[in-house]
Order: structure tokens, then C-alpha cells, then sequence
């Protein structure tokens, strides 16, 4: 149950941290991970009201330390526990993979193909977002669902082996 609860705060973190970058910030910089069609043709934007840029770079903020709290909740709760290698491994994995999977579909699949999310930001996209955009980017999402294994084998060496 905690590592679904773990899961759950880095999903919220996840769509925090997308809401504060394209909704708030507005900064090019994150848009990296777009498709290049969105990254030319999206435009800076002025502030929509006082403060704008500021909520966003603390919703950054937060998100981030939401996904870390989650991490660290994790490796706390698994060495009071008594978690083996294993089951350190395994949380980590699902925790991470649970996040790729919010990723793929509700940024990929409904945000940027089905919904109004990044036109009502950036209305000059309105004509380039839609059904065709889902699956661009699977070579990226592939690599870091590998990275991923390498990332939970790690933490799960750390928290085995130095605690």
C-alpha cells in the first residue's frame, strides 16, 4: 500500500512539475521534450498576471520535492522494514515505472493528443497537437524505463548495503 501511496505523490509531483513548466514558467527550456513541430512554434509569453513566472518555478519547486520525499519515504520506510535487495528493487521499479506510465498516458496520450491542455498556453500550437503526436517519442521513454531498472538497482544497493 505505501509504495502505491509513494507511486501516486510521484504521479501528482510528475503533473505538477508539467502544469508549473508550460502553464506558469513558460520558459523554452522545458520544452525539450516536446515534439520539435510544438518547440518551433511555441512562443515566449508575457506574464498573464503578476507573479506568474514566480507560482511557477515554486510549483517546480515543490513537484520536485515531492517526487524526492518520495523516494527518500521509500528507503526510509523499506530500511525500517527490513526490506531486502529485492524488495527495495521492486518499489523503486514500480515507483518509477508507475511515473513513466502517468507519463505516456495522461502527458502523452490525453494531454498532448486529446485534450486543450498545451493550446489553452500556447494557442499557436492548436493546429500541430492531436492523435498523430502520440508515440513520438517512445526511443526516449524506452531508454528511461531502462535507466530506470539501473536507477532502482542502485538505490536498492544503497539502502541494502549502507544501511
Amino acid at each position: 500500500m505505501t509504495t502505491l501511496i509513494l507511486t501516486l505523490v510521484m504521479m501528482a509531483g510528475l503533473f505538477l512539475l508539467l502544469w508549473g513548466a508550460v502553464g506558469f514558467v513558460q520558459d523554452k527550456r522545458f520544452f525539450t521534450t516536446a515534439p520539435k513541430e510544438i518547440q518551433e512554434a511555441a512562443q515566449p509569453k508575457p506574464e498573464r498576471f503578476k507573479g506568474q513566472h514566480i507560482l511557477g518555478w515554486a510549483m517546480l519547486i515543490l513537484a520536485l520535492a515531492m517526487m524526492l520525499g518520495a523516494v527518500i519515504f521509500g528507503a526510509w520506510d523499506g530500511i525500517r522494514n527490513g526490506f531486502s535487495f529485492g524488495q527495495f528493487f521492486i518499489r523503486d521499479l514500480i515507483m518509477l515505472w508507475g511515473m513513466k506510465a502517468f507519463d505516456i498516458a495522461v502527458f502523452d496520450w490525453f494531454l498532448l493528443c486529446h485534450s486543450n491542455f498545451f493550446p489553452h498556453y500556447f494557442p499557436e500550437v492548436k493546429s500541430i497537437v492531436g492523435p498523430h503526436l502520440f508515440g513520438y517519442n517512445w526511443r526516449s521513454h524506452l531508454k528511461e524505463m531502462l535507466a530506470h531498472i539501473l536507477v532502482s538497482l542502485l538505490i536498492a544497493f544503497v539502502c541494502t548495503v549502507m544501511f
